[in-house]
C-alpha cells in the first residue's frame, strides 16, 4: 500500500486515479456526513452548486429528504439545514436522503469521484478508515484535504496524518514502505505533535477561528474527538455516499 496527501483538491494529479481516494473536510463536511449516516441517514448524495441540490432534491419525496447547503459557514436560504454534525439525529435523520453541497467538501469529493473506491474521513471515524484500509488493502491510496476555498488546512491534514499513523502502528511498516510523497510524512508529525491537544489545534486553525467567529465552538469540540464513530462513509454511485 502507498499512501499519497493532496492538502488540497486542487493538488489532485489530473492524470492517474489511485486504488482508492479519501476526502477528508474535518470542519466539516465529512464529520457531519458520518454523523448523518451514524444517525441513520438512508444515503448522501453530494452537489458542488446550490441550484443542482435544490433542483434534484424537488424530485425526491418531501418527508424522505434533506436539504443541507453551507457557504461561509452558514446556512444557505432554502435549505433545512447547514453543514453542523449535531444537527442529525435518529429522529430527524432517519431514513432520509441528505442532499448537500458545502464550501469545500463536497467539491472535493467531486473532485475523486471516479476513484474506483471512494471514502471519507474524519477524526471522528479514524479508527474505522484504518481498519478499512487494512481490509481492503489498495495498492494506491490518495488522501485529500477539502482545504478552505483552495487553501491549506491544518485538520485536514492532521487527519491524514491520523489515519497515515493508525496503518503505520497497524502493520509495523515504514515511511519507506508506506510513504508516496513526503506530505505524508509531514502529516503524521502534525498529528504526534498535537495527538493530545485536537481542540486547540482547531483553535489555531484559520477554519476554526471562522467557526469561533460564528460563535461555533460545539462544532468544533465535536470534530476533534477521535474514533467515536465504527462508519465508514463508501461512494456507491457517483455522487452518492452510504455505509
Amino acid at each position: 500500500m502507498k499512501l499519497f496527501l493532496f492538502h488540497t483538491p486542487e493538488e489532485v494529479p489530473e492524470q492517474g486515479a489511485p486504488d482508492c481516494a479519501i476526502a477528508i473536510d474535518v470542519l466539516r463536511a465529512t464529520s457531519t456526513m458520518a454523523a448523518a449516516l451514524a444517525a441513520g441517514a438512508e444515503a448522501i448524495q453530494v452537489f458542488s452548486d446550490i441550484d443542482s441540490l435544490l433542483a434534484t432534491s424537488a424530485t425526491w419525496p418531501a418527508e424522505k429528504c434533506l436539504r443541507a447547503g453551507e457557504r461561509g459557514g452558514g446556512k444557505v436560504e432554502g435549505c433545512d439545514l447547514g453543514n453542523s454534525p449535531l444537527d442529525h439525529s435518529a429522529e430527524r435523520s432517519g431514513g432520509k436522503r441528505l442532499f448537500m453541497s458545502t464550501t469545500n467538501g463536497t467539491r472535493c469529493l467531486k473532485r475523486i469521484e471516479h476513484a474506483p473506491m471512494v471514502i471519507t474521513a474524519a477524526l471522528t471515524t479514524r479508527l474505522a478508515v484504518v481498519n478499512f484500509l487494512l481490509a481492503h488493502n489498495p495498492e494506491t491510496v490518495w488522501l485529500v484535504g477539502s482545504g478552505w476555498e483552495g487553501t491549506y488546512s491544518l485538520e485536514d491534514t492532521v487527519c491524514a496524518g491520523a489515519v497515515i499513523h493508525g496503518v503505520i502502528a497497524a502493520t509495523g511498516q515504514t515511511f519507506k514502505d508506506l510513504a508516496g510523497n513526503d506530505a505524508t510524512i509531514a502529516a503524521v508529525s502534525l498529528y504526534l505533535q498535537w495527538q493530545d491537544q485536537m481542540l486547540d489545534l482547531m483553535h489555531y486553525a484559520s477554519h476554526g477561528q471562522r467557526l469561533l467567529g460564528l460563535d461555533n465552538e460545539a462544532d468544533l469540540k465535536y470534530c476533534a474527538q477521535l474514533d467515536v464513530l465504527d462508519i465508514v462513509p463508501r461512494q456507491h454511485e457517483v455522487g452518492v455516499l452510504g455505509l
